[in-house]
């Protein structure tokens, strides 16, 4: 029988495999294991619960709750976040998801923490939530330990393949230069605005995006902006941010004062023509709204949702 106990060196190698055997359709490497889990700056070894049989992992929950605001002083008291768990196949229908979780729901409690969130956890998610398509059995558990789902989020792909530019979004550029509105590559200087605008009218993890990913390399070409005739900054789309991922598109942003416009569509558009001309076959992204605004741009431009995630919530009682 399985024993669970919190994260320990050595652990890494053995984790990493079980986690590939567990869950299939999302299988992760030791270096992105490393990086969003380990190097994540809210990580405590003690939340990542671990349950090993006969000196080998055979599943995992990781509890994380924060340390590090990601906004000014804001810890968000009280909020936790479950980004994943497994059982491995050899080990499944014998009660360790059920331990997996109560210890992991456990800790989270004994730190004083409410409100439980899976998976929906920034800044280092591995998904946006539960794909119950894929894993059946993990949305029972979830649901039997009190978790209801929230909202849906959908992931799509495009190919690129066969992509070219639409003649009508080459005239709208055209018409929307004549008025003074000017599209392109930003300077260093212009990721200064870039950064805060992302944080402060769409999301403070998509400012931290911009801000990490152009530090670790990622070349700013990757970036479209565009400013109104007066010279504001009012919208930008962009692909290779998140793990220099060159196909991942996003994020992406108008501000909701010049919607209507036709930007969205245009930065949409000469982003995945850039895309295009880099070699990329597809464009892909993980979490949108289907009904939403953005959503049905993205399928009005032939993108296709590929994946469902429920995003759950549970509230803790002692």
């Amino acid at each position: 029988m399985a024993t669970v106990r919190e994260f320990r060196v050595g652990d890494g190698g053995s984790l990493v495999e079980a986690w590939r055997r567990s869950a299939p359709y999302d299988p992760v490497t030791p270096a992105r294991f490393r990086n969003l889990v380990l190097l994540d700056p809210n990580f405590d070894p003690q939340g990542l619960r671990v349950a090993v049989e006969d000196d080998r992992v055979v599943g995992a929950a990781y509890a994380v709750r924060r340390t590090v605001a990601m906004v000014g002083d804001d810890l968000e008291p009280g909020m936790g976040w479950l980004p994943f768990f497994f059982v491995a196949p050899e080990a499944r229908r014998q009660g360790v998801g059920g331990a997996l979780l109560d210890s992991a729901l456990g800790w989270l409690r004994g730190h004083g923490v409410g409100t439980v969130e899976f998976a929906g956890y920034t800044p280092n998610y591995v998904l946006p939530g539960l794909d119950a398509e894929a894993y059946p059995e993990a949305r029972k558990l979830l649901e039997h330990k009190g978790f209801r789902t929230r909202y849906e989020a959908v992931a799509m792909d495009r190919s690129l393949v066969d992509y070219t530019m639409p003649d009508a979004v080459r005239e709208r550029v055209a018409a929307l230069t004549a008025e003074g509105y000017r599209f392109g590559t930003p300077t260093d200087d212009d990721l200064v605005e870039l950064v805060a605008l992302a944080r402060d009218e769409f999301n403070p993890d998509w400012g931290r995006a911009i801000r990490e990913c152009v530090t670790a390399g990622t070349p700013t070409d990757r970036i479209v902006c565009v400013r109104e005739p007066g010279g504001v900054l009012v919208g930008w789309a962009q692909h290779e941010a998140y793990e220099g991922a060159t196909e991942r598109f996003g994020p992406f942003g108008v501000l909701e004062t010049r919607r209507g416009t036709g930007l969205g569509k245009v930065l949409l558009h000469l982003t995945l023509e850039r895309m295009r001309a880099l070699g990329a076959h597809s464009a892909w992204f993980l979490w949108t709204g289907e009904k939403s605004a953005a959503g049905q741009l993205y399928l009005r431009t032939g993108f296709t949702v590929t994946r469902r995630f429920q995003v759950m919530r549970a509230a803790l009682t002692d």
